[in-house]
């Protein structure tokens, strides 16, 4: 084929002097002088044996064979600049191993699902629920999003989000058993995502440590407690990025309005050598694209009724013994 075919630089030149109708145009796109244009024109002339320009003064005309010739010179060149484009693209198809805090799996990921396979119909992702650092070195994880302090060492880590922590409830819980004053807590079952430390947080926000309270529920993670708050078996813990879909929606709502700030933060990790690859540089700049997404529309919990002087004591700032989100 290569000897059925002209030379590549004269075509080059034949198709750009053709599209601007002028060898100083031509030769200004290609970053060549006139003369080398006009050389590269009369080789390829030349070398078909045709005439491809008719000149009239200053002006150029496609003749009858160069008008021939175009369309196809024209295609081709086309099709090589899309196929290089396609190239220079990110890899978007394959398979992504995905480890997930449970609450962020359930009430922030699922839910967001629809919008990953829209953008990225080609891949698929297996999601497994885990806060387990250890996974971030794992052959079988591609991508990790963790609740803790963000001290693993020897990976790619960035920050995803901080959070607030609140009290929710259902609506049911509250019509049946309403809670009008800090003190009305004390009649609730406690639902525990963790040992109590987050629960002693909040309550030492709300300067009430000395709280009485009945019955308390332990669960190993956060999604646990939520879905026991949704099925009205008590007050859990919510925050700021799982619960504000679940508050939106008038499935849990949050009788006070204190928050306080986790000791802990969401974080998004791989191997070092995963980052740079395509499909899981894809995935994570989806992650944080949608966060940033979630923030303008306004996705964050609803102000409680009830008003709590916040008050911050020393046990409010001790750091849980264990990351209570997962």
């Amino acid at each position: 084929m290569a000897g059925r075919l002209p030379p590549l630089n004269p075509l080059r030149a034949f198709e750009a002097t053709a599209r601007h109708g002028s060898l100083t145009k031509a030769a200004s796109e290609l970053n060549v002088t006139h003369g080398a244009i006009s050389h590269q024109i009369k080789a390829l002339e030349a070398a078909l044996g045709v005439q491809l320009f008719e000149r009239h003064g200053q002006r150029l005309k496609l003749s009858p064979q160069g008008a021939e010739l175009l369309p196809a010179v024209s295609n081709a060149f086309e099709g090589i600049a899309a196929a290089t484009a396609r190239m220079k693209r990110p890899v978007s198809s394959g398979t992504l191993s995905i480890s997930c805090v449970p609450a962020l799996l359930t009430f922030w990921l699922i839910p967001r699902l629809g919008s990953f396979a829209t953008q990225y119909p080609g891949i698929e992702l297996m999601l497994g629920a885990s806060n387990d650092p250890g996974e971030i070195r794992s052959a079988d994880v591609d991508v990790c999003l963790l609740y803790g302090n963000g001290s693993w060492t020897d990976c790619w880590l960035q920050k995803w989000s901080d959070l607030e922590l609140f009290p929710v409830a259902s609506p049911t819980l509250i019509n049946n058993r309403p809670i009008r004053t800090i003190r009305d807590l004390a009649d609730q079952t406690i639902l525990h995502a963790d040992d109590g430390r987050e629960w002693q947080t909040w309550l030492a926000a709300a300067d009430a440590l000395d709280l009485r309270r009945s019955q308390k529920h332990y669960f190993s993670d956060a999604r646990l407690s939520i879905e026991a708050a949704v099925h009205g078996h008590g007050v859990a813990l919510g925050d700021s990025v799982t619960a504000s879909s679940l508050l939106a929606r008038g499935q849990l709502v949050t009788p006070f309005n204190l928050s306080v700030p986790a000791v802990d933060a969401f974080y998004v990790a791989c191997r070092s050598d995963l980052r740079s690859v395509p499909i899981v540089r894809l995935f994570i700049d989806w992650l944080f694209a949608e966060k940033r997404q979630a923030a303008g529309n306004g996705e964050t919990p609803v102000a409680g009724q009830i008003a709590i002087r916040k008050k911050r004591s020393p046990a409010a700032r001790r750091p849980p013994a264990t990351p209570a989100r997962g």
